[in-house]
């Protein structure tokens, strides 16, 4: 949702700005905790009703998060609940996590297998594909068994598919031509 993308922008901007001066680690952490709970349709529909403080919504989602808040990340959640853009946070979370990966010199990176894929063998696919991008990469394994054989991988807007599934239609594209 592009909308979303764009309110969520200077929210994440501000956050990281204030962040570098501390412990990224810890803000990213509060920051995804508080996303996953803002992601609860439930809360989100406590937090949408109207009969209901802003106090009482605040509350809610400071107890809800499972860990103590920083006063930065406490002041977010107040800024988004008085703006009514608390349906942004996980966008937020996102964003911020991409500055914070981006300050570091890392890139998320999918990596799509037909089966799973253990730890030594993703270090090893990891470091050639470090090799191949050119940095350093932050790995996430998806199964999909419709690859057949092989992995998928992206890292930004840049794929490398060099599953069975691509091969074969590959192969099916230069028969029908």
């Amino acid at each position: 949702m592009a909308e979303l993308a764009t309110i969520a922008r200077p929210y994440a901007e501000a956050l990281f700005e204030v962040a570098r001066k501390g412990d990224l680690n810890q803000w990213a952490a509060e920051v995804d905790a508080l996303a996953v709970v803002v992601a609860n349709p439930q809360l989100r529909e406590l937090a949408d009703n109207p009969r209901v403080q802003r106090a009482q919504v605040f509350d809610v989602l400071t107890s809800v998060v499972g860990m103590p808040l920083g006063e930065g990340v406490r002041n977010l959640v107040s800024t988004l609940l008085d703006n009514g853009r608390l349906a942004a946070l996980p966008e937020i979370a996102s964003q911020f996590r991409a500055l914070k990966h981006a300050n570091e010199g890392v890139v998320d990176a999918t990596v799509y297998s037909a089966f799973p894929i253990d730890e030594a063998r993703l270090t090893e696919l990891v470091a050639t594909l470090e090799k191949r991008f050119g940095r350093k990469l932050l790995p996430t394994v998806q199964v999909q068994p419709e690859l057949i054989g092989g992995v998928r991988v992206v890292v930004g807007d840049e794929v490398l598919d060099t599953s069975v599934k691509a091969r074969l239609e590959r192969m099916k594209a230069a028969l029908v031509a």
